[in-house]
């Protein structure tokens, strides 16, 4: 991999920072593919219950693209060009994976905006530090949230609460984001760390195909109408109901103990 992110794996939990906090953590061709990668990883390891992703440093989560770089870019010779159009041919960013199986949190240190925002939206909580702002600017730049900004945006806080922020560029402070619904949990700066660390040991406590089957259903459920939504087949769902886990759970409370999860 590249020295654009850090990766490491500890008791079950993925830890990914996109580490280019001199640029913002924002996203050039290489920090995009190696987040693919590492997103790869995360989905295909069965060692790897969740995620946690968050940028270097405490002024930036991601400020989006990196905007100098799209600038450099026409100067750069046909090598370069032909190595980025490889990166961006082997990279799917976790807002385009529409279902991506396990949960992920996101640890919002700073600035999230354009696709930093994009990221967060695409994650599946979203704690954040009390100086942080989100923000979708794209159309200040001459541009459009098109990493399916301007979709979840709406979906997330509602139409016209949404619109205040696509049409205008606008910034909103972490305590906004939460009135709007859009983050779970702001706190001090100083606390990050450790508000994040109880939202994922709340996550380890619950039966790891449980977590996935509950995800599937929740979120494909949001593309049906509600009797559909109930009546559907989940594949996640098929495997918890048939795990070792599923009679693990009802034992262990029937014995006065703490669930021994295996994942499968």
């Amino acid at each position: 991999m590249t020295d654009v992110t850090n990766f490491e794996v500890r008791d079950r939990v993925a830890y990914l920072t996109l580490n280019r906090p001199k640029a913002m953590n924002s996203l050039n061709p290489e920090l995009r593919w190696a987040l693919s990668k590492h997103f790869d990883e995360i989905e295909s390891n069965d060692e790897i219950w969740l995620a946690v992703v968050t940028g270097a440093g405490d002024r930036a989560f991601c400020a989006g693209a990196d905007l100098k770089h799209r600038a450099i870019a026409r100067e750069a010779d046909e090598a370069q060009r032909a190595a980025w159009a490889r990166m961006n041919q082997e990279t799917t960013p976790l807002n385009q994976r529409w279902h991506f199986p396990k949960p992920v949190i996101a640890k919002v240190n700073g600035f999230a905006l354009g696709g930093g925002l994009e990221l967060a939206l695409s994650c599946d909580i979203v704690v954040a530090a009390a100086h942080a702002e989100l923000g979708l600017p794209e159309p200040r730049r001459g541009l459009i949230a098109g990493g399916a900004g301007v979709h979840r945006l709406p979906r997330q806080i509602g139409l016209k609460p949404a619109m205040g922020y696509l049409l205008t560029g606008r910034h909103m402070s972490a305590a906004r984001a939460y009135e709007l619904g859009l983050i779970n949990q702001v706190v001090p700066g100083e606390d990050l760390d450790g508000a994040v660390e109880e939202w994922v040991g709340d996550i380890l406590r619950c039966a790891p195909l449980a977590v996935r089957a509950t995800k599937e259903a929740a979120m494909r459920g949001l593309e049906l109408s509600l009797p559909e939504a109930f009546a559907a087949r989940y594949p996640s769902e098929t495997l918890r109901r048939e795990s070792f886990d599923a009679t693990e759970g009802p034992r262990a409370f029937a014995e006065k103990r703490e669930p021994r999860w295996q994942g499968k």
